[in-house]
């Protein structure tokens, strides 16, 4: 008996941008799209490719929220006088935190994914000046229009504090119990040793137990920041120490981060002359014209060195 014919089943084009349900979320959870934002249950979260953009020290924020274990900045709000303290983490991964004293402290690195974090920032901070009753502030469910985080402080760059661990969770708190300590010993255990270099904007060095690395947020178009990292890297003028080596790169929140990884016992300190050199060769190579043969090679490379965020 012959087998029925099937015709084949079309569906229709993807608009440009769109993402298929299996190709992976743009949110960065490493899910597919059909199982994160584009699961079922209402419509996805609005994706924002580059969700800091105009908001001071942008490279910096990046890199708090992507990097650094423990950080710290004060914020100045454009209206009102609360104090106001961006942090890496705060306790229980906790959007943000009205303290005893009134002050509002927002954490980065969160457990919802919304498609916006600029804007999840701006709503939790709407959220926790409306009130000076002490507590958690959670965000539960994607925020809607409204003001991201840039439109609701100065435009200043922020003063960024790295610290050892996460002390700074109770620095304001004068009788300290010993559930507190304990819970404080626990988190720290697993803080990587990170620096901010301070000869350039948003390089961290961090030591992670078998090796050390640079990693370094940069502001760039995309292409033209490649092109120009392929003059260097066939120039041979990628190195930003004794020893050290280009490996790649990552993308978070529509920006670029070369990473290198150094010898063990490198440190943070020499690396900031090297680095600033690096900066002023960069600034250089960006306003490079076509590629040659050789760059176009190294650039085929580079663009294919995709490194994990440990």
């Amino acid at each position: 008996m012959a087998k029925k014919s099937r015709s084949p089943q079309t569906s229709a084009p993807r608009a440009e941008g769109e993402v298929g349900p299996r190709q992976p979320c743009p949110c960065g959870s490493g899910k597919r799209y059909k199982a994160c934002h584009g699961a079922a249950g209402g419509a996805a979260p609005t994706f924002v490719a580059r969700p800091f953009e105009g908001m001071p020290s942008e490279c910096d924020v990046i890199a708090l929220r992507e990097l650094v274990p423990a950080a710290t900045a004060p914020l100045t709000l454009k209206e009102g006088s609360r104090a106001v303290r961006l942090a890496t983490l705060l306790p229980g991964a906790a959007p943000a935190m009205v303290r005893e004293s009134g002050d509002v402290w927002l954490g980065l690195q969160v457990q919802h994914a919304y498609g916006n974090p600029a804007r999840d920032l701006g709503a939790v901070l709407e959220l926790a000046l409306a009130t000076e009753e002490p507590g958690i502030i959670g965000l539960m469910s994607a925020p809607g229009e409204g003001p991201s985080l840039q439109d609701l402080i100065s435009d200043t760059t922020l003063d960024i504090t790295v610290h050892d661990g996460f002390e700074y969770w109770i620095d304001d708190i004068p009788e300290r119990d010993a559930g507190m300590e304990a819970a404080l010993e626990q988190a720290n255990s697993g803080v990587m040793p990170t620096s901010r270099l301070s000869s350039v904007e948003a390089a961290y060095w961090t030591n992670v137990g078998t090796k050390e690395h640079l990693r370094w947020v940069m502001p760039h178009d995309e292409d033209r920041l490649l092109d120009a990292l392929a003059r260097l890297h066939a120039a041979g003028q990628d190195s930003v120490a004794d020893g050290s080596r280009f490996v790649g790169m990552f993308r978070a929140h529509g920006l670029l981060a070369p990473v290198w990884d150094l010898p063990l016992g490198t440190g943070a300190e020499v690396l900031e002359e090297p680095a600033a050199r690096f900066a002023t060769d960069l600034a250089e190579a960006l306003e490079g014209g076509d590629l040659t043969a050789a760059e176009r090679s190294a650039r085929a490379g580079l663009a294919n060195r995709q490194v994990t965020i440990r």
